[in-house]
């Protein structure tokens, strides 16, 4: 699914130019459940946004499903994100005087589908919130809300889920309750990234991808997910 191939990306403020990447190479295959850990300034959400087609390599290629998304328009990775990518940020991002089942909606909306309800209510159910979907988000716990969020990244039925620091924001407890939601959605065939820098977190991906000054400094295959129990 995702291939990246001596990949960099420079950032240039004014005459002084910023590494952000350097010579990433990376393949996640169908399916796998993948963590990207590193320090402020690895690297790391640069990567994210490059997978995600938030951004593009400076040089180096991404191929996502074959295509070379490197080489895109806007306008092209635009709709790639819109069919292929759902994301799911630690800041959760709802709208807040819409109901949980509207939150759901926001994309078809921007997409100009009809029939709306029925899908968002069944990305609902995937994530266990049925009986909440006309509840504001200021009703519903932080855990909930993730859920909410994790939903409306699934209405498009995307083949990648991107989750930056999905935790973030929770206490133990619900933390536990996203990763196991997350884990399902991968046993049910969806391939999963998740950037973050907790261990607890990395523990419970299939493979650990570490990176650091740019670049990545280490790339580890677990032998069995591992249940987050602090």
């Amino acid at each position: 699914m995702i291939q990246l191939e001596d990949v960099s990306k420079v950032y240039r403020m004014g005459k002084v130019e910023v590494p952000a990447l350097t010579g990433v190479d990376l393949t996640i295959d169908d399916g796998e459940l993948v963590a990207i850990m590193g320090p402020s300034g690895s690297g790391k959400t640069t990567l994210m946004n490059i997978l995600g087609c938030l951004d593009v390599p400076t040089s180096g290629r991404y191929l996502l499903d074959g295509t070379d998304a490197s080489r895109l328009s806007d306008n092209r990775l635009a709709k790639i994100r819109s069919r292929k990518i759902g994301f799911v940020f630690q800041s959760f991002n709802l709208v807040a005087r819409t109901s949980a089942v509207r939150n759901v909606e926001l994309p078809l909306v921007y997409a100009g589908v009809r029939g709306r309800r029925n899908p968002a209510r069944h990305a609902l159910a995937q994530v266990g919130l049925s009986d909440r979907e006309k509840h504001m988000p200021n009703e519903l716990s932080g855990g909930q809300q993730q859920r909410v969020a994790i939903a409306r990244a699934l209405i498009n039925d995307p083949t990648l889920l991107l989750a930056d620091e999905p935790t973030g924001n929770l206490d133990t407890a619900s933390s536990g309750e996203i990763l196991k939601l997350l884990g399902a959605l991968n046993d049910a065939g969806r391939t999963v990234v998740l950037i973050t820098h907790e261990e607890e977190v990395a523990a419970f991906a299939k493979r650990v991808v570490r990176m650091r000054d740019g670049r990545v400094e280490s790339d580890r295959v677990q032998r069995s997910r591992t249940e987050v129990t602090a």
